[in-house]
C-alpha cells in the first residue's frame, strides 16, 4: 500500500470494473482487470468461433470473474482437448474460454464487453492464418502463436 505525504496509507489503485453479455443479454458478467495476455488472434479457430476476421481476447484470474446471469444458457464447445469455449446457447455469442490445465483463468472474449476498454491489445497472433481483409496492425508486435507459450 502506498503512503500519503502525512504517513498514513493511501488505498491502492482501483482495479477496472469490466462489464460484459452476449447478444441477447441472458449472460450477464463482472470482471476486474486490467487483462491479460490480450492479443487479437487471427487463428482458424478463433476465426470460426467469432464469425470475424480475428477475436481479441484477454485472461482474468477466476476470482476476478463473477457470473451474474445466465448460468443455465451457458453451453460448452471442446475445441480441442482440455480447452472449451463457452458461449450462450440461446443467442450464440462466445463469451469465454476455459482450459483444464488453468482452471484459475478466465479468457474473455472481448467483443461481448459493454464497459469501454481503455487497455490496448500487447501483440497480434496467428497472423499467417488471417484473411486478408485487413491489414495486420503495424504498432502491434506478430507472433506465430502466444507470446510466451
Amino acid at each position: 500500500m502506498a503512503t500519503t505525504g502525512s504517513g498514513s496509507p493511501s488505498p491502492e489503485p482501483a482495479a477496472e470494473a469490466l462489464a460484459g453479455s452476449c447478444l441477447c443479454g441472458g449472460v450477464r458478467y463482472r470482471a476486474r482487470g486490467p487483462l491479460q495476455g490480450m492479443v487479437r488472434c487471427c487463428c482458424r479457430e478463433c476465426r470460426k468461433a467469432s464469425g470475424a476476421e480475428f477475436a481479441t481476447n484477454g485472461s482474468v484470474t477466476r476470482e476476478h470473474f463473477e457470473l451474474v446471469s445466465g448460468e443455465s444458457l451457458l453451453r460448452e464447445y471442446a475445441s480441442s482437448p482440455g480447452q472449451y469455449r463457452v458461449f450462450c446457447g440461446q443467442c450464440g455469442s462466445p463469451v469465454f474460454k476455459r482450459y483444464d490445465a488453468q482452471p484459475d483463468l478466465v479468457r474473455l472474449r472481448l467483443g461481448c464487453l459493454d464497459t469501454p476498454l481503455d487497455q490496448k491489445p500487447a501483440a497480434q497472433i496467428f497472423t499467417s492464418e488471417r484473411l486478408g481483409l485487413t491489414r495486420p496492425d503495424p504498432d502491434l508486435p506478430t507472433f506465430e502463436r502466444m507470446p510466451n507459450d
